[in-house]
């Protein structure tokens, strides 16, 4: 090696000298930084399988999820450890020349000083670990002036800063890739710590109450839900606004008047009296209904004039009600003694089902296909939920997506809906 030369193979006096100053430049110059450290995945999180397999120690180094390559239920310090960073101060602008509003300059480049951190970390600092700036607290937030919003970051890389290098070519500083603080689950642990007031009582408040969007969030996708039901509330057409003409074999209407034979309207219907409010018959005996009158034009029609689209029957267009408006039964089985052109509900069939009664048949008119838009179960519209008294989509997919139940397998109770990781798990060859 030359006599003269700045590098040593060993960091010695001059490495020394030049790594304390740079510590007095952060000491004097620097922001302080609350330093939430990751501890690791923690013990009592893990699933006890090969993809999540169970550890005895805490780590920040281990993987809870070894197929996924996720820490998602994380473990932080209690403590709080304090030490100084640098970082360039940048506005935050909105890029609006992409679909979507987008931030620019969200991320922060913060360097830190490596042996500070090691000594007040007792290890470098790392991805994960959550950066708390309390010079960026806003003390005048818009929806509660009790408490001063904080800003979080998280540190997503950490590596040696170009201009950490000294003129010995060792490094003094570390450069952390930092991203804001969202509410998620690996940061459960910080975000529900409860915070106190300036008398330093606790207020039942926690982070999460005050600095996560989430409720709001979910108030602007329930306010869309709600406006969405209100415009179309089911799926495909509504016809039963628009008048149905009963046609027969050659096109032409099948036209009826007060004084031809009435017997086909349902007994539902009551029957027509006369000014005395003596009931009416025709000239055969039969009962006159109320609403046969002179300039009624259609039987209990067969098929709904709508029910088809483009020649075929359309699965867009059935909602299992007569046309026009005509009474039906409803319930789990036909009714007794009916009557010709007769309609009944079936509610056993899902979806349901309306027939028509023939004179000796009942013949199938249409099944409910027009179901609500959403996704409720029957435990979501329970009384003292947010959806109660809303239309259950009573569906087989819908049962699907949302079922509840549970099942006894081997004595364990599980629920039905799993997901694939649980339902397909890993097992290890013998």
């Amino acid at each position: 090696m030359p006599r003269l030369s700045l590098y040593r193979p060993e960091k010695g006096n001059d490495y020394k000298f030049i790594d304390r100053s740079i510590w007095e430049m952060f000491q004097i110059g620097g922001t302080d930084v609350l330093v939430h450290k990751y501890l690791g995945p923690g013990t009592a999180t893990q699933g006890n399988t090969p993809s999540t397999p169970t550890y005895d120690t805490t780590n920040p180094t281990q993987i809870q999820d070894l197929l996924f390559l996720e820490n998602r239920d994380r473990k932080y310090d209690p403590d709080v450890y304090v030490m100084r960073g640098v970082y360039n101060m940048q506005d935050i602008d909105f890029n609006l020349s992409q679909f979507g509003l987008f931030l620019q300059n969200d991320t922060l480049f913060m360097t830190f000083h490596i042996n500070d951190t090691v000594e007040k970390l007792s290890r470098k600092i790392m991805a994960g670990d959550v950066l708390e700036l309390p010079h960026l607290k806003d003390e005048y937030a818009l929806n509660d002036l009790n408490f001063a919003l904080k800003r979080f970051y998280v540190i997503e890389e950490v590596s040696r800063a170009a201009e950490g290098f000294s003129v010995t070519w060792y490094p003094h500083l570390y450069r952390a890739k930092c991203k804001p603080l969202v509410d998620s689950q690996e940061f459960k642990q910080i975000l529900d710590a409860v915070q106190t007031d300036a008398e330093g009582n606790d207020t039942n408040t926690s982070l999460r109450d005050i600095m996560s969007t989430y409720e709001k969030e979910m108030q602007i996708t329930a306010g869309v839900l709600d406006q969405a039901e209100a415009d179309a509330p089911k799926s495909g057409y509504d016809t039963t606004k628009f008048y149905h003409l009963q046609r027969g074999p050659d096109g032409n209407p099948q036209l009826i008047s007060a004084d031809l034979e009435t017997t086909f309207i349902t007994d539902n219907q009551p029957q027509a009296t006369d000014e005395n409010g003596a009931p009416l018959f025709d000239t055969d005996g039969n009962p006159v209904y109320a609403g046969v009158t002179a300039d009624q034009t259609y039987r209990s029609i067969e098929r709904p004039g709508y029910g088809t689209l483009n020649g075929n029957t359309s699965p867009w267009l059935d909602d299992a009600l007569p046309a026009n408006g005509a009474r039906f039964t409803s319930g789990i089985a036909f009714p007794a003694n009916p009557q010709e052109g007769q309609f009944a509900l079936r509610t056993d069939y899902l979806p349901t089902r309306l027939f028509r009664y023939s004179g000796t048949r009942w013949i199938k008119i249409e099944d409910n296909v027009r179901m609500t838009m959403n996704n409720l179960g029957s435990s979501d519209v329970e009384t003292g939920n947010r959806f109660e008294g809303k239309d259950v989509r009573q569906t087989q997919k819908a049962d699907f997506i949302n079922n509840t139940k549970t099942a006894t397998i081997q004595g364990k109770v599980v629920k039905e809906r799993q997901s694939l990781s649980k339902a397909l798990r890993p097992e290890a060859d013998e």
